[in-house]
């Protein structure tokens, strides 16, 4: 089987799992470390023509990351694709079993395993309320239903949006100081959050920087994922009122 991913964190899932079947993955396929594929552009607007060049069995997508004119477009042609839309832990656990074994893996791979182990434990009590910005230039939160919610309420952090209509609301920031949480979360992706790039926007409100590899991929990042991000969430810095 020949697999074009066109998600970041799937293709890490193929990569380390079943190598011999990645043939090509987005310019934004960084892990794991060295992967030596075919590149197709971007996920939000791969090359379609270099997609179908590769000959694929199977084309990889995500509702969030790509988009659906895109996978509209491959199933015309005739290439098959699946498409993923985790939005909590054990969906994006249960999706990535059923890709494994649509795939040929004949066992869960020990990473898969360590993530189940991993996030096993019952959510804790929400102790911290926070806004979750994931853009800025205009400011983006995350909203209801995300699987980055999901993360966070699993490691005890509440989001203020979660009850929004959108998924991913665009208040202007005067609104967002006004919610008063006890935590801003700033990831850095999708938007590269950083200590000088974020908090100076919640003077006085601890803001919590965090590896947005480990709050929205859903592959073996996973297994690590709950430790580190406690321990980001944990050590938050804050500027002065």
């Amino acid at each position: 089987m020949r697999v074009v991913s066109l998600v970041p964190s799937l293709t890490e899932a193929v990569a380390v799992t079943a190598p011999r079947l990645l043939v090509g993955a987005t310019d934004y396929c960084t892990h794991p470390a060295g992967l030596d594929v075919a590149r197709v552009g971007g996920s939000k607007y791969p090359d379609l023509d270099r997609v179908r060049a590769l000959r694929p069995d199977l084309v990889l997508l995500n509702v969030e990351e790509n988009r659906k004119a895109d996978a509209e477009a491959l199933r015309a042609a005739g290439v098959p694709v699946r498409v993923t839309y985790p939005r909590t832990v054990p969906e994006a656990l249960r999706e990535l079993a059923d890709l494994l074994a649509a795939l040929g893996v004949p066992d869960d791979p020990d990473w898969l395993r360590a993530a189940r182990r991993a996030w096993a434990a019952p959510a804790p009590a929400l102790t911290r309320r926070a806004v979750v910005p994931v853009w800025r230039r205009p400011w983006v939160v995350l909203g209801a239903d995300t699987f980055a919610g999901d993360v966070l309420r699993r490691l005890g952090v509440a989001n203020a949006y979660a009850a929004h209509p959108e998924r991913y609301p665009r208040p202007e920031l005067a609104e967002l100081r006004s919610r008063e949480p006890d935590l801003v979360v700033l990831p850095d992706e999708p938007y590269r959050f950083t200590a000088d790039d974020g908090p100076e926007a919640f003077p006085g409100t601890p803001c919590a920087l965090l590896s947005g590899r480990h709050l929205t991929w859903y592959g073996p990042s996973l297994a690590e994922a709950p430790a580190l991000l406690a321990g980001q969430l944990d050590r938050p810095v804050s500027r002065p009122e």
